[in-house]
């Protein structure tokens, strides 16, 4: 539908757009281009990035609690387990758009913050062949190629990509290999699509480092291996007819296969006993680590050996769905009107397994296994493997209506009902099991006014809800807590998130002599109801359960100016987060102003790891019709550390950085360009927490106890690329 019809804020990225940033991950233009995103790195690869829009998160981090629906081609890629997104799976340059939309339910569950909507290239809107290949800093080498070609009433597209970099800091590199394709058919009245892809990626994940470690090396790690192999297989077949020239029907079915297999040294709670030191114990000294046959486990290990344990999990999903969706344009009493019904349904299986190794840490903090695996241990807080089979159903059915109250005032109303039933299967015990069923109708108004050809005002109000996920509701009990990600315990029943949105703003373009200026401002309050986050283990480090904390609130504005014309492209945005706590509550935490580790959150605590300010500027000028240079500037403000939701400690600092890049057209075929990432060299981090200083020693200070509790992510330092482009 018409943009300026939307009661609320819409932001696209287009493929150039995309090009521009040089780079494979989609997630980079998003935060060039769109002011409310920050990219977190919670994980320490950047290829693996949280994407965050206005305080809500689309991460690929198991235990993260998920707010931004994600489409790609109509289907969903929230996978099935923890509604988790892995942006590493999605080939960048077959991207023809991404829209980041806000304030409408139709997008069904997760979409509390909006939903990001993916469309892919096919071979009726892009004709020809690219080879685009690129190396620079970190060992990074990548390369992607596409074809697309339409025949008569047919089409064809290709894309392939691949990705080599051994990553800034040490056990970070990156391996990822990318198939998209797609076959089309079209008439004067129907368009049928059959996409399909796969991708098999790698990934060193470094996560967060203590504070000490990084004022040595910048490149540190803490408590290694970290790594994931993802990989996925999907099916798309999409089709729209004209059924009469008022209606049209739309419709998609789908499948898609993950797998997901991590591998994660951490810390341990195991530890000799004080009784018999030649026999283990679990987070006391009296209390037994038992193997796998129930039995407590010996202790081989030397007296002198930090131990550790590696967590692995698999997760296997297969989701499946289908889409039906019909549009009338009648006019209605005379008017201009366009009304939408749909449905939706997506159903997904999950396998999930987690297993604990015990072993040792060395003085450079890798974890070698022993081939001893932990069973149920603890008392009154214990882990355990886990073996779960998750079955998640969900339908939608939705309703939308845009009525032109005249040529310059429309207004729209709608709606959208979601049932979610989750089914769980403990495989090992009955712990696991629960049946959960959760149903909403979530309503929508706005309207738009054209105050003048150049300028439209907008307001709208909106609801939508999260429905727990299988992850989540097989972790909300404080006395059975879970290594994120890896161990699953009870089900205490968890309440459905419900946000509220309102908001308003204006938007316009304006020809000027130099070219044409888009602008666009508005404010939004997003109020969520029982929101759910991870909550820390006051009990076990590393370990946390899920558990809703009553209301929380971000609110805030955004401004955005465009200036276009044929020699400059001018962009410059901000956007202003406030999140907040609404309600008290504690949270267990490794602060250093926890009281027997827990904080008391007030009313008004800001959130954290969410930036109250971002800035955004960017340039291009063609120096001439051949060579072009830009550059790019983002400065994002303070914000909290994960663990701080009192607000009590030292806020993590604010960051600037500054990229610039440049090309020459050699001829019609061949193009070289360069970029320089973080010119100026800055050294800061994008995520802050705490961790237990006294776990694992300080081995590069002569193995003494960490004294400061800080741990965080760092940056990419400066980097260098280059590269050469072959259009056909």
């Amino acid at each position: 539908m018409d943009v300026d019809k939307v009661p609320a804020a819409i932001n696209a990225v287009g493929a150039g757009q995309i090009a521009r940033t040089g780079s494979l991950n989609v997630a980079d233009a998003l935060q060039q281009q769109v002011p409310g995103i920050i990219i977190s790195d919670t994980t320490g690869n950047p290829f693996m990035p949280d994407v965050q829009f206005r305080g809500f998160v689309a991460s690929p981090v198991s235990g993260t609690p998920q707010g931004l629906a994600v489409y790609q081609n109509g289907m969903r890629i929230n996978e099935a387990f923890g509604d988790t997104v892995h942006w590493d799976l999605i080939p960048t340059a077959a991207i023809r758009s991404v829209t980041v939309v806000t304030n409408n339910p139709a997008f069904g569950l997760n979409a509390l913050g909006g939903a990001v909507n993916v469309l892919m290239k096919d071979g009726f809107n892009y004709q020809g062949a690219e080879i685009n290949t690129m190396g620079g800093s970190f060992g990074r080498i990548q390369s992607s190629a596409q074809y697309g070609k339409q025949i008569d009433n047919f089409s064809v597209y290709g894309a392939l990509e691949g990705v080599r970099d051994n990553g800034y800091r040490n056990f970070s590199e990156s391996a990822i290999r990318r198939f998209y394709g797609d076959v089309g058919y079209r008439t004067d009245s129907s368009e049928f699509h059959l996409n399909v892809g796969v991708a098999k990626n790698n990934f060193g994940a470094a996560a967060a480092v203590p504070v000490e470690l990084l004022q040595r090396y910048w490149g540190a790690t803490y408590t290694t291996p970290q790594t994931h192999d993802n990989r996925v297989a999907y099916a798309n077949l999409t089709g729209k007819v004209e059924v009469t020239p008022t209606w049209t029907i739309e419709g998609s079915a789908r499948v898609r296969a993950f797998r997901q297999k991590t591998v994660d040294g951490n810390p341990t709670e195991t530890e000799p006993c004080a009784a018999d030191p030649g026999l283990l114990c679990f987070n006391d000294d009296d209390v037994p680590a038992n193997g796998l046959n129930g039995v407590q486990l010996a202790n081989p290990f030397p007296d002198t050996a930090v131990l550790g344990q590696i967590d692995r999990t698999t997760t296997r999903s297969t989701t499946t769905g289908a889409t039906l969706q019909a549009t009338n344009t009648d006019q209605l009493f005379g008017h201009n009107n366009q009304f939408m019904v749909g449905a939706s349904f997506d159903s997904g299986v999950t396998r999930f397994g987690a297993s604990a190794e015990l072993g040792t840490i060395g003085s450079n903090y890798v974890v070698s296994g022993s081939g001893i695996f932990l069973g149920r241990s603890g008392e009154p807080v214990s882990i355990g493997p886990v073996s779960l089979r998750a079955t998640n159903q969900y339908t939608g059915l939705y309703a939308l209506d845009t009525f032109d109250v005249t040529d310059a005032f429309s207004i729209s109303g709608g709606g959208r009902f979601n049932y979610a039933n989750i089914v769980l299967q403990d495989l090992i015990g009955t712990d696991l099991n629960g049946n959960h069923t959760f149903s909403r109708f979530n309503p929508m108004i706005g309207g738009t006014y054209k105050v003048t050809p150049e300028l439209t005002a907008y307001a709208g109000y909106s609801e939508a809800n999260r429905a727990p996920t299988p992850l989540e509701l097989a972790c909300a009990d404080p006395a059975r807590p879970c290594l994120i990600a890896a161990f699953l315990i009870a089900d205490p029943p968890l309440k459905q998130v419900v946000s509220r949105t309102v908001e308003a703003g204006f938007r316009g373009t304006k020809e000027l002599n130099i070219g044409t200026l888009g602008w666009k401002v508005g404010a939004f309050r997003a109020t969520n109801a029982d929101d759910i986050l991870a909550i820390p283990s006051p009990e076990l480090q590393g370990f946390g359960y899920f558990q809703n904390v009553g209301r929380t609130r971000r609110q805030g504005i955004e401004a955005q100016v465009n200036l276009t014309s044929k020699t400059l492209q001018l962009y410059a945005s901000y956007a202003l987060v406030d999140a907040r706590f609404l309600d008290a509550l504690q949270i267990g935490s490794n602060s250093p102003f926890a009281v027997d580790g827990v904080v008391q959150v007030l009313p008004g605590n800001r959130i954290p790891a969410i930036p109250r300010n971002r800035v955004k500027v960017g340039i291009d000028y063609s120096v001439t019709d051949a060579f072009k240079v830009g550059g790019d500037a983002l400065f994002v403000g303070s914000q909290y550390f994960v663990g701080d939701e009192s607000n009590q400690a030292a806020r993590l600092p604010g960051y600037s950085v500054f990229n610039v890049h440049a090309s020459y057209q050699i001829n019609k075929t061949f193009q070289l360009y360069g970029r320089i990432d973080n010119i100026l060299d800055s050294r800061y981090a994008v995520y802050g927490t705490f961790f237990e200083t006294g776990d694992v020693p300080n081995f590069t200070n002569g193995g003494a106890d960490f004294t400061d509790a800080r741990s965080v992510s760092p940056a990419r330092p400066r980097a260098f690329y280059a590269g050469l482009k072959a259009t056909f």
